[in-house]
Parts: structure tokens; sequence; C-alpha cells
């Protein structure tokens, strides 16, 4: 098998394995309109990281992972407890306000750091293109176990979009749900870089949302549109010589600009 071959199926195989679980986490922030929650922890994955720099934790590795860890634990509590009562002050307000708080430590830390701004711009874009079938086997079976738990408990997370439930229970899920985006977040931000991974988590999701309300039907459909522009991405970005995570943005973005376009001449009769 050729070394250009093993690069094609490693991208394509976790790709297969992130966009499933993204998916799903994204129709749940998009439908409580949470929408820069993940951009708040996928930015605190990267500070975290940057603190095992400053500390002579070599990025990437164990010890690099666990700070990032930390980073969004801490990230995942302040989201779930942090919601105003004023309805004068929406929620995403708070969230608008946690992400740029994270993202100006991580620029004032890399400023610091000798080599910071290579640094802070790997943080944002990632290195896809060294994933390594390792990397691949520990994502997917971390995601099966999150996938695992969230169908167990799917009863509850969904009762956070309906807004049921007492404040108490709220608060508590809030959590186990901003958690669970914690860990898929320190997983994917290493290698795909912020702002992928947030396209990662938003795009397929968005596209889904469009044409339909039911969970099993909007995760198939996510996954697949995603799945096709990704893989568009990976081989555009190979053949062309082009950014790795711009393009696979760019792919995502014009596959939800499509989907506007089809919802426009679709009748709303036929949404799900």
């Amino acid at each position: 098998m050729s070394e250009t071959v093993r690069f094609f199926l490693a991208q394509i195989s976790l790709l297969a394995v992130v966009l499933v679980l993204h998916t799903y986490i994204g129709l749940h922030v998009i439908r409580r309109t949470l929408i820069f929650s993940d951009l708040v922890l996928d930015q605190l994955a990267a500070f975290g990281a940057l603190v095992g720099i400053g500390l002579a934790v070599q990025y990437g590795t164990a010890g690099s992972y666990l700070l990032s860890l930390v980073a969004v634990l801490l990230g995942a509590l302040a989201l779930a407890v942090l919601k105003p009562r004023n309805p004068a002050i929406p929620r995403e307000a708070v969230i608008g306000i946690l992400y740029a708080m994270a993202l100006v430590g991580s620029l004032l830390l890399g400023d610091k750091l000798s080599g910071g701004a290579a640094y802070v711009t790997k943080t944002l874009v990632g290195s896809m293109l060294w994933v390594t079938w390792p990397i691949v086997g520990v994502t997917a079976a971390v995601y099966v176990v999150l996938l695992v738990f969230h169908y167990v408990y799917r009863d509850r997370f969904i009762a956070l979009v309906e807004d049921s439930g007492s404040a108490r229970d709220q608060k508590r899920w809030d959590f186990l749900f901003f958690t669970t985006q914690g860990v898929i977040t320190v997983l994917i931000v290493p290698v795909a870089g912020v702002l992928l991974a947030y396209a990662f988590l938003m795009i397929p999701a968005a596209i889904a949302a469009i044409f339909t309300r039911r969970w099993g039907t909007a995760v198939l459909l996510g996954w697949s549109v995603g799945m096709v522009a990704c893989v568009s991405g990976v081989f555009l970005s190979f053949f062309q010589d082009l950014p790795y995570g711009p393009t696979l943005i760019l792919c995502l973005g014009s596959a939800f600009l499509l989907a506007l376009g089809i919802r426009i001449v679709v009748p709303a009769a036929a949404r799900n």
C-alpha cells in the first residue's frame, strides 16, 4: 500500500469517526442557541496546550492533553453555572465574553513564549496532515464511549433542549454536556485546530437542522453531507497544494450555502 493511500485512509477514517459525535453535539448546541460554547472550549483547549509549552511540556503529548483537559473542564463548569437570570442579558453574551477572554489569554501567553506566534497559529489551524492510525484508534475508542453515554442518558440531554426539569438538574446535566464537548475538543484541537474543530461541530449540524428535527435523521444527514464536503476538501487540498484546514472549512461552508439554496426551493411541507 502506497504512502498516499495510507494518508488518505487515515484522514478519511478520522473524519468518519469525528463527524458522528460532532454532528450530534452540534445539533444540541444549535437547538439550544449556545452557538459559541464550542469555540470557548476549543480555545481553552488551545490555552491549556500553550500553558504546557510554557512549562516545557511538548505540544501533542499526554501532558499537553491533560493540561488542555483541565482547562476545558473549568470552562465546562463556567458554562454550566454562569447562566444569567436577567432576561436583558442573553446566555450567549456570557459565552461570547468567555470566548474573548480565552482567546486574549492565549494571545497574551503566546506573546510571552519563545516562538509563541507559531504555536498560537498551530492551535488555530492544527496539523491534521500528520494524522496517524494510533490517533484514529484513540479518538474512535473515546468517541464510542461518549456516544454510548449520550445514548443511555439521551432523555436527560434532550430535556435540556426542551428546557425542562429543575434548575439543579439543568446545571448538573449542563456540566456533563459541556464536559462531553470539552473531551472531544481536547482530542480534536491538536490535530484540527480551533477553527476546523468548530466547523466540524457546527456546519454539518446546521445543514441537518435546515431539513429535519428528527435526531437520528439529522445525525445521518449531517454526517453524510459533512463527509462528502470534508473528503472533497482533503483531495482538493492534497492535489492543489492548498492549506488543509481552510480548504476543509471552505468546502463545509460551501455545502452549507448549497443546503440553504436547496431549502429555499423545497416547500416547507417537505421538511420532516
